[in-house]
């Protein structure tokens, strides 16, 4: 089968003729009929997951066709349409078995911990626990990335957020996690402010119903006025980007016992990055981490998918072949893209 592989970090990622994939006997090997490009991929890439071994195929964005199953799945058989979540659970640890399958102690996470769907197929490891049935009204392109940055932005803003409506709610980082939120909070009743340093990012996240954007290479205050715009701050912000001055800006303008969520993942050595403690105290915040969704919590996403409320589709940039998924991966380390890069050719 046809793939994009690569031997080293940062080295050449090419398209090669790999050997079939092997079906587990409690998994399932799904033909991709597409797959986003999403930042994490170029985290993988360049060296960030401490997962990874070479060599490697990225891709977990991934939506498709099962076309076999192993002896022991029970939920799912050949033709049936799914998509296949980033982050995937064992079925039997003590996380598994209250439900929290996104942060398993055993986790398997396709494009991570072993290879993903930057290729023809892929392998759906605990098919029954982790694979999630895509609705016949999701095209393949539209689901792409309810594997990653939109289910893991929904959980962000309603799960672990809580956004309610008349909440303020800013979103700093306007990549397709970023703009996924946007779409998510405005959905959900809150007042949005987009922040980014890209026009088109601004007016993509103003097109998805943001109230306010701010350009943050034009204001050298962010969180001041943030807090001008809002009369005191937000009730919830979320750094969708990963970056210490973006984690900075999303607390500090923060009201009292608001909520900062970090959804980006912070890169060279961001992980140390400085956190206003003295507002976090003084203000009684919270700050709380969000890594992807429990594949139990999808149907009133996808709920709302069907009823026309959220559309992914909107977020959607281009779609691509392998070579053309590859040149967005890389051309990630300049920056990522507004909205969402999907590979459907392969």
């Amino acid at each position: 089968m046809r793939a994009a592989l690569y031997d080293s970090f940062r080295g050449p990622i090419r398209v090669e003729n790999v050997d079939e994939l092997a079906c587990p006997s409690d998994g399932a090997i799904v033909t991709v009929k597409a797959n986003g490009v999403c930042r994490s991929d170029w985290h993988g890439w360049v060296g960030h997951d401490a997962d990874i071994r070479l060599p490697h195929v990225p891709g977990h964005e991934c939506t498709g066709e099962i076309i076999e199953v192993g002896r022991d799945v029970r939920r799912w058989r050949a033709g049936d349409r799914v998509a296949l979540p980033f982050a995937g659970g064992c079925g039997q640890c003590g996380q598994c078995r209250t439900g929290a399958t996104h942060i398993c102690d055993d986790h398997v996470q396709p494009g991570f911990t072993y290879w993903g769907a930057f290729a023809e197929r892929v392998v759906a490891y605990h098919a029954d626990v982790n694979l999630v049935r895509l609705p016949d009204a999701v095209e393949f392109v539209e689901g792409a990335a309810l594997g990653c940055r939109f289910m893991t932005a929904y959980r962000g803003i309603v799960g672990v957020g809580g956004v309610r409506a008349g909440d303020w709610v800013a979103i700093h980082g306007l990549g397709g996690v970023g703009l996924s939120a946007v779409m998510i909070a405005a959905a959900a009743g809150a007042r949005v402010i987009g922040v980014d340093v890209e026009r088109s990012a601004l007016q993509s996240a103003m097109d998805l119903g943001a109230e306010h954007v701010l350009n943050a290479s034009a204001v050298d205050d962010v969180p001041g006025a943030i807090a001008d715009l809002t009369k005191g701050g937000v009730q919830v912000s979320v750094d969708a980007l990963g970056h210490a001055e973006t984690l900075w800006n999303s607390i500090a303008c923060l009201a009292k016992r608001g909520t900062h969520v970090q959804i980006g993942l912070m890169a060279d050595g961001g992980q140390a990055a400085a956190v206003p403690m003295g507002l976090v105290v003084g203000r009684e915040l919270r700050i709380v981490g969000s890594h992807g969704m429990p594949n139990g919590d999808y149907a009133p996403m996808l709920g709302l998918i069907e009823a026309g409320i959220l559309n992914p589709a909107q977020l959607v940039r281009a779609t691509v072949d392998l070579q053309g998924g590859i040149d967005t991966l890389v051309a990630m380390s300049d920056g990522s893209p507004p909205g969402i890069v999907v590979i459907d050719r392969f």
